[in-house]
Protein backbone atom coordinates (compact mmCIF):
# COMPACT_ATOMS: atom_id res chain seq x y z
CA UNK A 1 0.00 0.00 0.00
CA UNK A 2 1.08 3.41 -1.06
CA UNK A 3 2.14 5.66 1.88
CA UNK A 4 -0.65 8.76 2.06
CA UNK A 5 1.03 12.25 2.43
CA UNK A 6 -0.88 15.66 2.51
CA UNK A 7 -0.33 17.69 -0.70
CA UNK A 8 0.53 21.40 -0.53
CA UNK A 9 -1.71 23.96 -1.36
CA UNK A 10 -1.25 27.19 -2.40
CA UNK A 11 -3.16 30.19 -2.61
CA UNK A 12 -4.36 30.86 -6.18
CA UNK A 13 -2.40 33.05 -8.33
CA UNK A 14 -5.26 35.47 -9.46
CA UNK A 15 -6.54 36.16 -5.72
CA UNK A 16 -3.50 36.95 -4.04
CA UNK A 17 -0.49 37.06 -5.95
CA UNK A 18 2.08 38.15 -3.02
CA UNK A 19 0.70 35.51 -1.11
CA UNK A 20 0.82 32.54 -4.06
CA UNK A 21 4.74 33.86 -4.14
CA UNK A 22 5.94 33.31 -1.05
CA UNK A 23 3.78 29.88 -0.75
CA UNK A 24 5.68 29.06 -4.10
CA UNK A 25 8.93 29.61 -2.42
CA UNK A 26 8.50 27.97 0.86
CA UNK A 27 6.50 24.98 -0.72
CA UNK A 28 8.31 24.50 -3.74
CA UNK A 29 11.17 23.37 -1.09
CA UNK A 30 13.54 26.78 -2.42
CA UNK A 31 13.35 28.51 0.46
CA UNK A 32 13.11 28.91 4.78
CA UNK A 33 13.21 31.43 7.21
CA UNK A 34 16.18 32.01 9.34
CA UNK A 35 16.35 33.28 12.91
CA UNK A 36 17.01 36.76 11.61
CA UNK A 37 14.54 39.04 10.01
CA UNK A 38 15.41 39.51 6.36
CA UNK A 39 17.37 36.94 6.06
CA UNK A 40 16.62 33.48 3.88
CA UNK A 41 17.71 29.78 4.28
CA UNK A 42 18.53 28.96 0.42
CA UNK A 43 17.37 25.20 0.03
CA UNK A 44 18.92 22.68 -1.52
CA UNK A 45 16.83 22.83 -5.10
CA UNK A 46 16.96 26.10 -4.49
CA UNK A 47 20.56 26.64 -4.40
CA UNK A 48 20.79 24.02 -7.35
CA UNK A 49 19.04 26.65 -9.35
CA UNK A 50 21.59 29.34 -8.40
CA UNK A 51 24.16 27.18 -8.97
CA UNK A 52 23.07 26.22 -12.79
CA UNK A 53 22.69 30.12 -13.70
CA UNK A 54 26.04 30.74 -11.88
CA UNK A 55 27.76 28.24 -14.58
CA UNK A 56 25.96 29.64 -17.24
CA UNK A 57 26.91 33.12 -16.34
CA UNK A 58 30.30 31.78 -15.19
CA UNK A 59 31.17 30.13 -18.51
CA UNK A 60 30.17 33.44 -20.46
CA UNK A 61 32.31 35.63 -18.37
CA UNK A 62 35.50 33.12 -18.83
CA UNK A 63 34.43 32.96 -22.19
CA UNK A 64 35.02 37.20 -22.77
CA UNK A 65 38.75 37.13 -20.83
CA UNK A 66 37.19 37.79 -16.52
CA UNK A 67 39.09 36.41 -13.42
CA UNK A 68 37.39 35.43 -10.89
CA UNK A 69 38.25 37.02 -7.59
CA UNK A 70 37.52 37.74 -3.53
CA UNK A 71 37.35 40.71 -2.04
CA UNK A 72 37.02 41.48 1.83
CA UNK A 73 33.68 41.11 3.29
CA UNK A 74 34.47 44.33 5.28
CA UNK A 75 34.83 47.78 4.03
CA UNK A 76 36.56 50.44 6.62
CA UNK A 77 33.95 53.22 6.69
CA UNK A 78 36.88 56.10 5.46
CA UNK A 79 36.95 53.50 2.06
CA UNK A 80 33.37 54.05 1.77
CA UNK A 81 33.56 57.70 2.26
CA UNK A 82 35.61 58.13 -0.86
CA UNK A 83 32.99 58.27 -3.31
CA UNK A 84 30.54 61.06 -2.49
CA UNK A 85 27.23 59.83 -4.72
CA UNK A 86 28.51 56.29 -3.96
CA UNK A 87 28.51 56.54 -0.67
CA UNK A 88 24.80 58.53 -0.02
CA UNK A 89 23.36 55.80 -2.34
CA UNK A 90 24.27 53.44 -0.07
CA UNK A 91 24.55 54.87 3.44
CA UNK A 92 20.52 54.13 4.24
CA UNK A 93 21.28 50.46 3.76
CA UNK A 94 24.81 50.09 5.21
CA UNK A 95 25.68 47.70 8.29
CA UNK A 96 27.82 48.39 10.57
CA UNK A 97 30.23 46.55 12.85
CA UNK A 98 31.63 48.37 15.76
CA UNK A 99 33.08 45.90 18.21
CA UNK A 100 35.77 43.12 17.12
CA UNK A 101 35.49 40.76 20.07
CA UNK A 102 34.90 42.81 23.51
CA UNK A 103 36.78 45.89 22.29
CA UNK A 104 35.27 48.77 20.36
CA UNK A 105 37.33 49.22 16.67
CA UNK A 106 39.02 52.35 16.22
CA UNK A 107 37.18 52.70 12.95
CA UNK A 108 33.54 51.41 11.52
CA UNK A 109 33.43 48.69 9.35
CA UNK A 110 30.82 48.52 6.52
CA UNK A 111 29.41 44.84 5.80
CA UNK A 112 30.03 45.16 1.78
CA UNK A 113 26.44 46.17 0.55
CA UNK A 114 28.76 46.33 -3.35
CA UNK A 115 32.19 46.66 -3.77
CA UNK A 116 33.37 49.04 -5.64
CA UNK A 117 35.54 50.73 -3.33
CA UNK A 118 37.01 47.82 -2.03
CA UNK A 119 37.93 47.21 -6.45
CA UNK A 120 39.33 50.66 -6.68
CA UNK A 121 41.26 50.65 -3.47
CA UNK A 122 43.21 47.52 -4.90
CA UNK A 123 43.79 48.54 -8.23
CA UNK A 124 45.30 51.75 -6.84
CA UNK A 125 48.05 49.74 -5.84
CA UNK A 126 48.67 47.57 -8.78
CA UNK A 127 47.84 49.83 -12.02
CA UNK A 128 50.31 51.34 -12.97
CA UNK A 129 50.84 51.19 -16.82
CA UNK A 130 48.59 50.65 -19.98
CA UNK A 131 50.38 47.11 -19.66
CA UNK A 132 47.81 46.43 -16.47
CA UNK A 133 44.68 47.28 -18.68
CA UNK A 134 41.96 45.89 -19.30
CA UNK A 135 41.26 44.65 -15.97
CA UNK A 136 38.32 42.11 -16.19
CA UNK A 137 36.78 41.01 -12.56
CA UNK A 138 34.25 39.68 -11.28
CA UNK A 139 33.80 38.26 -7.75
CA UNK A 140 30.78 35.63 -6.67
CA UNK A 141 29.59 36.88 -3.06
CA UNK A 142 26.71 37.74 -0.51
CA UNK A 143 26.41 41.21 0.02
CA UNK A 144 24.18 42.67 2.41
CA UNK A 145 21.61 45.78 2.59
CA UNK A 146 19.69 46.76 5.65
CA UNK A 147 16.15 46.59 4.10
CA UNK A 148 13.40 47.52 5.92
CA UNK A 149 10.61 45.32 3.95
CA UNK A 150 12.00 41.81 3.09
CA UNK A 151 10.70 38.86 0.93
CA UNK A 152 12.22 35.68 -0.43
CA UNK A 153 13.92 36.32 -3.66
CA UNK A 154 12.93 40.33 -4.62
CA UNK A 155 14.15 42.03 -1.34
CA UNK A 156 16.53 40.03 1.29
CA UNK A 157 19.10 41.53 3.14
CA UNK A 158 21.64 39.68 2.55
CA UNK A 159 21.50 38.15 -1.29
CA UNK A 160 24.22 36.34 -3.22
CA UNK A 161 25.02 37.73 -6.99
CA UNK A 162 28.18 38.29 -8.75
CA UNK A 163 29.70 41.44 -9.43
CA UNK A 164 32.03 42.23 -12.31
CA UNK A 165 34.00 45.04 -11.97
CA UNK A 166 36.59 46.12 -15.07
CA UNK A 167 38.91 48.85 -15.35
CA UNK A 168 40.00 50.30 -19.22
CA UNK A 169 42.47 52.84 -20.51
CA UNK A 170 39.37 54.47 -22.70
CA UNK A 171 35.98 55.50 -22.29
CA UNK A 172 35.10 53.91 -25.43
CA UNK A 173 36.84 50.72 -24.14
CA UNK A 174 34.69 51.08 -21.02
CA UNK A 175 31.46 51.85 -22.48
CA UNK A 176 31.61 48.44 -25.33
CA UNK A 177 32.11 46.50 -21.85
CA UNK A 178 29.06 47.79 -20.09
CA UNK A 179 26.73 46.91 -23.21
CA UNK A 180 28.85 44.45 -23.82
CA UNK A 181 28.08 42.91 -20.55
CA UNK A 182 23.92 44.10 -20.78
CA UNK A 183 23.74 41.81 -23.82
CA UNK A 184 24.99 38.84 -21.83
CA UNK A 185 22.27 38.89 -19.31
CA UNK A 186 19.73 39.59 -21.96
CA UNK A 187 20.84 36.47 -23.23
CA UNK A 188 21.03 34.76 -20.13
CA UNK A 189 17.55 36.09 -19.35
CA UNK A 190 15.54 35.01 -22.91
CA UNK A 191 17.94 32.20 -23.90
CA UNK A 192 18.84 30.28 -20.66
CA UNK A 193 15.48 31.79 -18.77
CA UNK A 194 13.20 32.22 -20.73
CA UNK A 195 12.47 35.35 -19.98
CA UNK A 196 11.97 38.38 -22.87
CA UNK A 197 13.74 41.53 -22.00
CA UNK A 198 13.53 45.26 -22.71
CA UNK A 199 16.96 46.13 -22.76
CA UNK A 200 17.73 49.90 -21.82
CA UNK A 201 18.86 53.39 -20.37
CA UNK A 202 18.54 53.92 -16.24
CA UNK A 203 16.72 57.44 -16.04
CA UNK A 204 19.17 59.90 -13.80
CA UNK A 205 17.05 59.46 -11.16
CA UNK A 206 17.00 55.48 -11.48
CA UNK A 207 20.52 55.26 -12.13
CA UNK A 208 23.48 53.54 -9.49
CA UNK A 209 24.81 55.98 -6.75
CA UNK A 210 27.99 57.19 -8.38
CA UNK A 211 27.73 55.90 -12.45
CA UNK A 212 27.39 58.15 -15.56
CA UNK A 213 25.03 55.59 -16.53
CA UNK A 214 23.35 52.60 -16.46
CA UNK A 215 21.95 49.96 -18.59
CA UNK A 216 18.85 47.04 -17.41
CA UNK A 217 16.97 44.68 -18.72
CA UNK A 218 13.66 45.20 -17.35
CA UNK A 219 10.91 41.98 -16.88
CA UNK A 220 7.48 41.70 -17.11
CA UNK A 221 6.16 39.10 -14.17
CA UNK A 222 2.97 37.19 -14.64
CA UNK A 223 1.05 39.84 -12.93
CA UNK A 224 2.29 42.70 -15.63
CA UNK A 225 4.89 44.15 -12.43
CA UNK A 226 8.41 44.95 -13.63
CA UNK A 227 11.61 43.47 -12.26
CA UNK A 228 14.98 44.82 -12.72
CA UNK A 229 16.31 41.75 -13.78
CA UNK A 230 19.95 42.48 -14.41
CA UNK A 231 22.39 46.23 -14.69
CA UNK A 232 25.17 47.23 -16.34
CA UNK A 233 27.06 50.31 -15.15
CA UNK A 234 29.37 52.69 -16.82
CA UNK A 235 31.25 55.11 -14.00
CA UNK A 236 33.90 57.04 -16.31
CA UNK A 237 36.51 58.09 -14.80
CA UNK A 238 34.89 59.92 -11.52
CA UNK A 239 36.06 56.57 -8.94
CA UNK A 240 39.45 56.58 -10.46
CA UNK A 241 39.62 60.07 -9.74
CA UNK A 242 37.78 59.88 -6.05
CA UNK A 243 40.87 57.05 -5.51
CA UNK A 244 43.89 58.18 -7.27
CA UNK A 245 44.33 55.20 -9.59
CA UNK A 246 46.43 56.45 -12.43
CA UNK A 247 48.29 54.63 -15.31
CA UNK A 248 50.99 56.38 -17.20
CA UNK A 249 49.48 55.47 -21.32
CA UNK A 250 51.23 54.67 -24.52
CA UNK A 251 52.51 58.44 -24.81
CA UNK A 252 53.95 58.05 -20.92
CA UNK A 253 51.34 60.45 -19.77
CA UNK A 254 49.42 59.76 -16.51
CA UNK A 255 46.13 58.65 -17.49
CA UNK A 256 42.46 57.87 -15.00
CA UNK A 257 41.08 55.14 -16.28
CA UNK A 258 37.20 54.52 -16.73
CA UNK A 259 35.52 51.74 -14.90
CA UNK A 260 32.23 49.51 -15.34
CA UNK A 261 30.38 47.41 -12.92
CA UNK A 262 27.82 44.95 -13.79
CA UNK A 263 25.90 42.50 -11.88
CA UNK A 264 22.78 40.21 -11.39
CA UNK A 265 22.02 38.75 -8.37
CA UNK A 266 19.25 35.90 -6.77
CA UNK A 267 16.77 38.11 -7.16
CA UNK A 268 16.41 36.49 -10.99
CA UNK A 269 14.91 32.63 -8.95
CA UNK A 270 12.47 35.67 -7.91
CA UNK A 271 11.55 36.71 -11.65
CA UNK A 272 11.99 33.29 -12.82
CA UNK A 273 8.63 32.01 -9.98
CA UNK A 274 7.11 35.29 -11.18
CA UNK A 275 7.36 34.70 -14.83
CA UNK A 276 6.69 31.09 -14.99
CA UNK A 277 4.55 30.03 -12.22
CA UNK A 278 0.85 28.64 -12.02
CA UNK A 279 -1.30 27.25 -9.44
CA UNK A 280 0.26 23.88 -9.20
CA UNK A 281 3.49 26.05 -8.23
CA UNK A 282 6.66 26.73 -9.70
CA UNK A 283 7.29 26.27 -13.49
CA UNK A 284 11.13 25.71 -14.25
CA UNK A 285 12.72 26.11 -18.07
CA UNK A 286 13.92 23.31 -18.59
CA UNK A 287 17.88 24.85 -19.17
CA UNK A 288 17.93 25.92 -15.61
CA UNK A 289 16.21 23.18 -14.29
CA UNK A 290 18.23 21.22 -11.85
CA UNK A 291 16.01 18.10 -12.56
CA UNK A 292 15.07 18.14 -15.64
CA UNK A 293 12.72 14.74 -16.05
CA UNK A 294 11.69 12.52 -12.91
CA UNK A 295 10.75 9.23 -13.55
CA UNK A 296 7.60 7.90 -11.89
CA UNK A 297 7.41 4.05 -11.57
CA UNK A 298 3.40 3.24 -11.97
CA UNK A 299 2.45 -0.29 -9.92
CA UNK A 300 6.39 -0.06 -8.77
CA UNK A 301 5.40 -3.24 -6.86
CA UNK A 302 5.13 -5.12 -9.30
CA UNK A 303 7.23 -7.29 -11.51
CA UNK A 304 10.08 -5.58 -13.90
CA UNK A 305 8.76 -2.34 -13.30
CA UNK A 306 11.32 -0.53 -11.01
CA UNK A 307 14.17 -2.28 -12.82
CA UNK A 308 12.82 -1.19 -16.53
CA UNK A 309 12.22 2.42 -14.71
CA UNK A 310 16.09 2.53 -13.58
CA UNK A 311 17.36 1.38 -17.13
CA UNK A 312 15.33 4.56 -18.58
CA UNK A 313 16.92 6.71 -15.99
CA UNK A 314 20.49 5.25 -16.84
CA UNK A 315 19.57 5.62 -20.50
CA UNK A 316 18.35 9.99 -19.98
CA UNK A 317 21.03 10.36 -18.03
CA UNK A 318 23.89 8.86 -20.81
CA UNK A 319 21.99 11.10 -23.15
CA UNK A 320 22.96 14.23 -21.01
CA UNK A 321 19.54 14.65 -19.03
CA UNK A 322 19.26 15.73 -15.67
CA UNK A 323 17.23 12.93 -14.73
CA UNK A 324 15.81 11.64 -10.98
CA UNK A 325 13.41 8.66 -10.40
CA UNK A 326 10.92 8.36 -7.49
CA UNK A 327 10.80 4.93 -6.50
CA UNK A 328 9.40 5.82 -2.69
CA UNK A 329 6.68 4.73 -1.68
CA UNK A 330 4.26 7.72 -1.60
CA UNK A 331 1.28 7.25 -3.98
CA UNK A 332 1.14 8.14 -7.51
CA UNK A 333 -0.91 11.11 -7.15
CA UNK A 334 1.89 12.70 -4.33
CA UNK A 335 4.66 11.96 -6.71
CA UNK A 336 2.41 14.33 -9.32
CA UNK A 337 1.65 17.06 -7.57
CA UNK A 338 5.22 17.03 -5.86
CA UNK A 339 6.97 17.14 -9.04
CA UNK A 340 4.39 19.72 -10.56
CA UNK A 341 5.12 21.79 -7.38
CA UNK A 342 8.86 22.01 -7.85
CA UNK A 343 8.31 22.79 -11.77
CA UNK A 344 10.04 20.23 -13.02
CA UNK A 345 9.42 20.41 -16.77
CA UNK A 346 8.84 16.94 -18.03
CA UNK A 347 7.33 13.83 -15.85
CA UNK A 348 8.13 10.29 -17.22
CA UNK A 349 5.80 7.39 -16.31
CA UNK A 350 6.69 4.04 -16.47
CA UNK A 351 3.94 1.45 -15.46
CA UNK A 352 3.46 -2.58 -16.46
CA UNK A 353 0.91 -1.64 -19.29
CA UNK A 354 3.64 1.20 -21.01
CA UNK A 355 6.26 -1.92 -20.27
CA UNK A 356 4.19 -4.62 -21.96
CA UNK A 357 3.34 -1.83 -24.97
CA UNK A 358 6.57 -0.62 -25.05
CA UNK A 359 6.35 2.97 -24.80
CA UNK A 360 5.89 5.25 -21.23
CA UNK A 361 4.03 8.52 -20.92
CA UNK A 362 5.97 11.96 -20.84
CA UNK A 363 4.10 14.57 -19.36
CA UNK A 364 4.93 18.40 -20.03
CA UNK A 365 4.72 20.95 -16.89
CA UNK A 366 4.12 24.22 -19.04
CA UNK A 367 0.70 22.52 -20.72
CA UNK A 368 0.22 18.97 -18.83
CA UNK A 369 0.25 17.82 -22.25
CA UNK A 370 0.78 14.15 -22.41
CA UNK A 371 2.58 12.32 -25.01
CA UNK A 372 3.31 8.58 -26.02
CA UNK A 373 6.99 7.86 -26.22
CA UNK A 374 8.25 4.79 -27.21
CA UNK A 375 11.19 3.20 -25.09
CA UNK A 376 13.14 2.93 -27.65
CA UNK A 377 13.41 6.67 -28.81
CA UNK A 378 13.59 8.30 -25.27
CA UNK A 379 16.89 9.33 -26.35
CA UNK A 380 15.72 11.52 -29.38
CA UNK A 381 12.46 12.51 -28.44
CA UNK A 382 12.84 13.85 -24.71
CA UNK A 383 15.32 16.20 -25.70
CA UNK A 384 13.12 17.35 -27.97
CA UNK A 385 10.33 17.75 -25.52
CA UNK A 386 12.13 19.49 -23.48
CA UNK A 387 13.15 22.17 -26.25
CA UNK A 388 9.52 22.52 -26.75
CA UNK A 389 9.19 22.81 -23.13
CA UNK A 390 11.70 26.01 -23.24
CA UNK A 391 10.25 27.22 -26.27
CA UNK A 392 6.58 27.19 -24.75
CA UNK A 393 7.61 28.98 -21.68
CA UNK A 394 9.30 32.20 -23.53
CA UNK A 395 6.60 32.68 -26.33
CA UNK A 396 3.73 32.61 -23.07
CA UNK A 397 5.99 35.02 -21.28
CA UNK A 398 6.51 37.03 -24.83
CA UNK A 399 3.02 37.41 -24.93
CA UNK A 400 1.98 38.54 -21.57
CA UNK A 401 4.70 41.56 -22.25
CA UNK A 402 3.72 42.16 -25.52
CA UNK A 403 -0.27 42.35 -25.14
CA UNK A 404 0.66 44.61 -22.00
CA UNK A 405 3.02 47.50 -23.42
CA UNK A 406 0.69 50.66 -23.75
CA UNK A 407 1.04 53.95 -25.63
CA UNK A 408 0.00 57.11 -23.91
CA UNK A 409 0.21 60.47 -24.76
CA UNK A 410 -1.05 62.58 -21.76
CA UNK A 411 -0.62 61.87 -18.05
CA UNK A 412 -4.19 61.08 -17.35
CA UNK A 413 -4.10 58.10 -20.05
CA UNK A 414 -1.12 57.00 -18.53
CA UNK A 415 -3.00 56.87 -15.09
CA UNK A 416 -5.85 55.20 -16.31
CA UNK A 417 -3.82 52.47 -18.21
CA UNK A 418 -2.62 51.28 -15.36
CA UNK A 419 -5.21 51.57 -13.40
CA UNK A 420 -7.36 49.29 -15.33
CA UNK A 421 -4.95 47.37 -17.67
CA UNK A 422 -1.57 47.10 -15.20
CA UNK A 423 2.00 46.58 -17.30
CA UNK A 424 4.59 48.70 -19.13
CA UNK A 425 3.37 52.77 -20.22
CA UNK A 426 5.73 53.77 -22.46
CA UNK A 427 5.48 57.68 -23.53
CA UNK A 428 7.54 60.52 -24.83
CA UNK A 429 9.88 62.65 -22.08
CA UNK A 430 11.28 65.87 -22.17
CA UNK A 431 14.62 64.21 -19.58
CA UNK A 432 12.66 66.35 -17.04
CA UNK A 433 13.43 65.01 -13.48
CA UNK A 434 10.57 66.66 -12.32
CA UNK A 435 7.94 65.08 -14.57
CA UNK A 436 9.40 61.84 -13.89
CA UNK A 437 8.74 62.60 -10.16
CA UNK A 438 4.94 63.90 -11.17
CA UNK A 439 4.67 60.69 -13.43
CA UNK A 440 5.70 58.52 -9.52
CA UNK A 441 3.09 60.48 -7.73
CA UNK A 442 -0.01 60.70 -10.22
CA UNK A 443 0.72 57.12 -11.65
CA UNK A 444 2.39 55.23 -9.20
CA UNK A 445 5.07 53.98 -11.89
CA UNK A 446 8.49 54.52 -12.23
CA UNK A 447 10.51 55.04 -15.01
CA UNK A 448 11.85 51.71 -16.03
CA UNK A 449 14.04 52.45 -18.64
CA UNK A 450 14.77 54.62 -21.64
CA UNK A 451 14.85 51.56 -24.19
CA UNK A 452 17.49 51.25 -26.42
CA UNK A 453 15.14 50.34 -29.55
CA UNK A 454 12.86 53.99 -29.73
CA UNK A 455 10.02 55.14 -30.95
CA UNK A 456 8.23 58.66 -31.83
CA UNK A 457 5.41 58.42 -30.05
CA UNK A 458 4.96 61.77 -30.47
CA UNK A 459 7.08 65.49 -29.93
CA UNK A 460 6.44 66.54 -26.97
CA UNK A 461 6.31 65.12 -23.29
CA UNK A 462 2.86 64.07 -21.94
CA UNK A 463 3.45 65.61 -18.59
CA UNK A 464 4.42 69.20 -19.11
CA UNK A 465 4.02 69.48 -23.11
CA UNK A 466 7.61 70.61 -24.05
CA UNK A 467 9.58 69.26 -26.69
CA UNK A 468 10.29 65.53 -26.20
CA UNK A 469 13.64 63.96 -25.94
CA UNK A 470 13.22 60.49 -25.16
CA UNK A 471 10.71 56.99 -25.22
CA UNK A 472 10.31 56.20 -21.54
CA UNK A 473 9.23 52.99 -20.11
CA UNK A 474 7.10 52.97 -17.24
CA UNK A 475 5.51 50.43 -14.81
CA UNK A 476 4.52 49.39 -11.09
CA UNK A 477 7.50 47.41 -9.71
CA UNK A 478 9.20 44.79 -7.66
Amino acid sequence: MAKEKKVEQITDIEVDFAQWFTDVCVKAELVDYSGVKGLFILRPYGYAIWENIMHYLDTRFKELGHENVSMPVLIPESLLQKEKDHVEGFAPECAWVTHGGAEELPERLCVRPTSETLFCDHWSHVVHSWRDLPMLYNQWCSVLRWEKTTRPFLRGREFLWQEGHTLHATAEEALAETEQMLNVYAECCEDFLAMPVVKGNKTEKEKFAGAERTYTVECMMHDHKALQSGTSHYFGDGFARAFNITFSDKNNQQSYPHQTSWGMSTRIIGGLIMTHGDNSGLVLPPRVAPVQVIVVPVAQHKPGVLERANAVLEELKAAGIRAKIDDSDYSLGWKCAQYEMKGVPLRLELGPKDIEAGQCVCVRRDNFEKTPVSLGALAETVPQLLDAVQQGLYARAKRNLDEHIFPARTLDEAKAIQEQRGGFVKTMWCGDRACEETMKERTGMSSRCIPLEQEHLDDVCPICGRPAKHMVYWGMAY
